[in-house]
């Protein structure tokens, strides 16, 4: 198996991350100048618009067999694995670094680095129509949800890497640690049968997630393979795209994701990486050791000597005159002793 080592990857984010592109509200317009400086060595094509006639834009690059498509923002809101992309942008335009010679000469990569313009205007995780992308991959009602369809069936990509935040109430199975990232090999049909598709998916992930044990050792979880008959994955998967989900979650006293965002980087890195450099993709058994993600957090929690008076809360991010602010809402909750708080107060 082919695992960048720590030091490596540690060196090669530091020298190429995306420093203009910062925080959870990115928008098209964060994005929009920072394309044009790609286009001497990306191809870049704008596929078409969204609902609000913003540009959703295509960005390839590589001469290689093997072909793989990645893209985020299909919920708005979750911009963490843009950020990541970008970064990795950096790489492919200015890195010396072979790996990326390599990975060039062997993929074929096309990315749509914002999916849901509208969305990521408005900070929702649905586009401007209230349409779900993620859910709508069966209906395809939404303008965004048909031009990724075309895309995929226009550059028939051997695997996907579609690219998501989780929020901050997951953890790590039989861990007190937040599930900083999570992978799901999508089930094709409600018995979750290992297919040929999904061998192939969790090989990558069990690549991905050797990695990432090097560096933030349980920190990883597995997200639900539960079955969604309208979702992108899983009917995408279906299809015979072998479709990675990358869940980008909390990391300790990381609310703008930022460590999280080079542990994203790290994953699409080493994902991509492995498959340049793979002829077979069999080693699926390790996937299952993978823990699976729990719901043990809140971001605070007030305790007090009676337990029965603990409260919980969890932020709600809106925009508010144009800028981005964290509420914090009371959770109704019996009982708080199984869970655990990012911050906790502890009152007499």
């Amino acid at each position: 198996m082919n695992t960048l080592q720590p030091d490596f990857i540690e060196n090669i984010y530091a020298k190429h991350k995306e420093e203009s592109l910062h925080g959870k509200w990115i928008t098209y317009k964060d994005i929009e100048n920072l394309i044009t400086k790609f286009e001497s060595k990306f191809l870049r094509t704008q596929i078409g618009t969204s609902e609000e006639n913003r540009p959703i834009n295509k960005l390839e690059i590589g001469t290689g067999s093997k072909r793989i498509l990645l893209w985020s923002q299909m919920h708005g809101n979750e911009s963490t694995g843009t950020r990541a992309l970008f970064d990795l942008f950096n790489c492919l335009l200015n890195s010396s670094e072979t790996i990326f010679e390599d990975i060039l000469k062997k993929c074929t990569l096309v990315f749509i680095p914002m999916l849901n313009p509208d969305g990521a205007q408005a900070y929702t995780r649905v586009n401007a129509n209230k349409v779900d992308l993620n859910r709508d991959a069966v209906d395809r009602a939404a303008k965004e949800s048909k031009l990724l369809r075309s895309i995929l069936e226009e550059f028939n990509p051997q695997f996907c890497f579609n690219l998501h935040d989780q929020r901050t109430i997951f953890n790590v199975e039989g861990t007190k640690n937040p599930a900083t990232i999570s992978f799901l090999a999508p089930s094709e049909e409600v018995s979750r049968m290992l297919t040929r598709g999904r061998i192939e998916t969790m090989d990558v992930i069990v690549s991905m997630n050797k990695m990432l044990q090097n560096i933030i050792p349980n920190f990883v979880g597995r997200y639900t393979d539960e079955f969604y008959p309208t979702a992108t994955g899983d009917n995408f998967q279906k299809l015979g795209y072998n479709t990675i989900l990358i869940e980008s979650g909390h990391y300790p006293d990381d609310y703008v994701r930022e460590e999280t965002r080079k542990y994203t980087f790290f994953s699409i890195l080493q994902g991509i990486h492995h498959i340049a450099n793979s002829n077979s993709f069999n080693n699926y058994e390790e996937y299952f050791e993978i823990p699976n993600n729990d719901t043990i957090f809140y971001d605070i929690i007030h305790r007090y000597s009676d337990s029965k008076k603990d409260i919980a809360y969890q932020y709600q991010d809106l925009i508010i005159d144009n800028q981005l602010v964290s509420k914090l809402n009371k959770v109704e909750e019996n009982s708080l002793k199984s869970k655990i708080g990012h911050s906790e107060i502890v009152f007499e």
